[in-house]
């Protein structure tokens, strides 16, 4: 468990900005290092505007973007190409404009794809197809993924795991359908807890006033069953990237400059 380190700029669009930058190093840091790279996406404004920011970056050419695997934290278990689907929108605000290679473009399984409506057989083939890519130097059943991404919500949630629910609490599985979750689409697909912790780096981003009480909340002790996002961290790393209307209700004590 790494203790989180936060990071807070002046507005949401400077996070966006900035945590792309930070994403392109890790990412060429990482094919240097090991010859190719893994990330886990995150859908909502701030992980859609951090792709925005990234597509929009004149570094980004830097990202051999032939040697990156992608995944998914959640997903809205909706049909293929439903304008609602993170998978969908990552197209349209990155995928599409860079030269990645479609096989290593891990997207959860669709409403009406292979496992039809049942989210659970769903969520065990995407459990199935990560077990695959994970190998012996990962330790488990999922890839030792370098940076995972996750948007946290106004309630703490993090992926779709939602305060008090079933999947917040599960322990053995590493992808889960969430069924009644509180915002809709009620029914979704989620690394669970235990997967997020396989990331080296877990990055956390909150903007917006709306945040500020989630961030206090996750960030001052709270349990994850009842705040998930405190519950989310990396092996050698926690990063919570926040503008300062999401940090307003933190103590200034609480966020030093984070090393690079």
């Amino acid at each position: 468990m790494s203790a989180p380190q936060l990071v807070v700029h002046r507005d949401k669009e400077l996070m966006a900005q900035a945590a792309a930058a930070r994403l392109i190093t890790k990412i060429v840091d990482a094919q240097a290092a090991r010859g190719s790279a893994s990330v886990v996406l995150t859908g909502g404004r701030n992980g859609n505007g951090l792709l925005a920011a990234l597509a929009g970056s004149p570094a980004r050419d830097a990202i051999d973007w032939s040697r990156l695997d992608l995944w998914w934290g959640d997903e809205r278990f909706l049909p293929e190409g439903d304008p609602e689907r993170n998978v969908t929108q990552a197209h349209e605000a990155l995928l599409d404009k860079v030269e990645l290679d479609p096989a290593r473009i891990h997207a959860m399984p669709a409403s009406d794809g292979p496992h039809g409506g049942d989210a659970d057989a769903a969520a065990a083939g995407y459990a199935a197809e990560l077990a695959a890519a994970a190998g012996p130097e990962d330790h488990g059943p999922v890839p030792t993924f370098d940076v995972l991404m996750l948007g946290v919500g106004p309630d703490t949630h993090v992926a779709s795991l939602f305060p008090e629910l079933p999947a917040v609490r599960e322990t053995e599985r590493t992808v889960v359908g969430v069924h009644g979750a509180p915002k809709p689409p009620p029914t979704r697909v989620s690394l669970t807890l235990p997967a997020i912790r396989a990331a080296r780096e877990v990055w956390l981003l909150a903007a917006g006033e709306d945040k500020a009480e989630a961030a206090e909340i996750a960030l001052s002790g709270a349990g994850e069953v009842q705040a998930p996002a405190a519950g989310a961290y990396g092996r050698s790393r926690t990063l919570w990237l926040l503008d300062a209307a999401a940090a307003s209700k933190l103590p200034r004590a609480l966020y030093p400059p984070a090393s690079a």
